[in-house]
């Protein structure tokens, strides 16, 4: 039961990370600019009428109307009358961004959504992980922490959207997210009653190790290779997709290059398993993955980033992580260790 909810965690997890790349493809991080409710609604508007200041209406503390390109929120429960009514709002003063598209807050919604989900399975999974207690503290322990570091992420998200997307603080929202999703991976992989044995080499095993490594470095620099085109995007907007990278920096070239490095490094780890039957299963799917990370960044360059290879790109690389994460721990097991009750 409990592997059952690590793996469902694990699982909400990643659609937050697929929702999250589509939010930034689209554009839509500001589509609710308040949190934790989406302009004070549990569920968001669908039209723009919704968000105008109307005679006769009936408003909840805490809603939002757009009014002179400016946020107001009701200050409490109340019924307009036939003129407005400065007294009974308040200027909204975390950010001055006041657009409503119904796209953007939907797909937006739609994140926060997977967010509350996953958080709600972590959750029961750190329940669960009391049945533990008396013989893998470790594991009760561990799975309260998964709890903590995402409401430190839910907090994260928040000041993503107060800052009105600072590059910097969508990186470390990422980051946070490949954290979470290692740590539940480690839950996972100890939680098993019983682990294979596997082929070994000193040399195998920092192969595997530094593979993870570098791909780890590499997720890094495409996070600032992004805040750059975040950056660019702001001074040309979307429809300027051919000129994001006309003059990028060193970072990208960087980027770029190591990709080769990570290619060379898996195909020595396919060699040592198809090859020389090191044992560890699905070392092709491996390969495949990194090939069309490889491929989704060549073509974000040389064809003005097509639709949906932005989010691919991510995925992609939050997927390979956590492979590589999980086949770190399978190498460098102790044999006969972690058996779980």
């Amino acid at each position: 039961m409990y592997r059952k909810w690590v793996k469902i965690s694990l699982i909400l997890v990643y659609l937050v990370i697929i929702a999250g790349a589509m939010v930034r493809m689209t554009g839509s991080g500001m589509g609710c600019p308040d949190w934790p409710k989406c302009f004070g609604y549990y569920i968001p508007p669908t039209d723009a009428s919704e968000l105008e200041w109307q005679p006769n209406r009936s408003f909840k503390e805490g809603q939002v109307i757009i009014r002179n390109d400016s946020l107001k929120v009701a200050i409490e429960d109340f019924t307009t009358s036939e003129t407005y009514n400065p007294a009974s709002w308040k200027a909204y003063t975390k950010h001055d961004y006041a657009i409503f598209n119904v796209w953007h807050t939907w797909i937006e919604y739609i994140n926060r959504l997977f967010g509350a989900l996953s958080g709600l399975a972590i959750l029961i999974m750190a329940v669960i992980s009391f049945r533990k207690w008396k013989k893998k503290k470790h594991i009760t322990l561990l799975s309260w922490l998964a709890v903590f570091l995402l409401g430190f992420q839910a907090w994260l998200g928040a000041t993503v959207v107060y800052s009105v997307l600072a590059p910097v603080k969508i990186t470390i929202h990422m980051v946070m997210a490949l954290v979470i999703v290692a740590l539940l991976l480690y839950l996972l992989y100890i939680a098993k009653k019983k682990h294979k044995n596997y082929n070994d080499s000193f040399g195998y095993r920092y192969v595997v190790l530094f593979a993870f490594v570098f791909t780890f470095v590499q997720i890094i620099l495409g996070t600032q290779v992004r805040q750059f085109v975040d950056e660019q995007i702001a001074l040309l907007g979307y429809e300027a997709k051919s000129q994001w990278l006309t003059h990028p920096d060193l970072t990208f070239y960087f980027h770029r290059s190591f990709s080769i490095l990570i290619v060379l490094v898996h195909l020595v780890i396919w060699y040592y398993n198809r090859v020389l039957d090191y044992g560890l299963k699905r070392t092709t799917l491996l390969l495949l993955l990194v090939i069309a990370e490889a491929v989704t960044g060549i073509s974000m360059y040389y064809f003005d980033f097509p639709i949906l290879s932005q989010p691919l790109h991510l995925v992609l690389a939050a997927v390979l992580f956590g492979v590589q994460f999980y086949m770190v721990l399978q190498v460098f097991q102790q044999r006969n260790e972690w058996k779980s009750s």
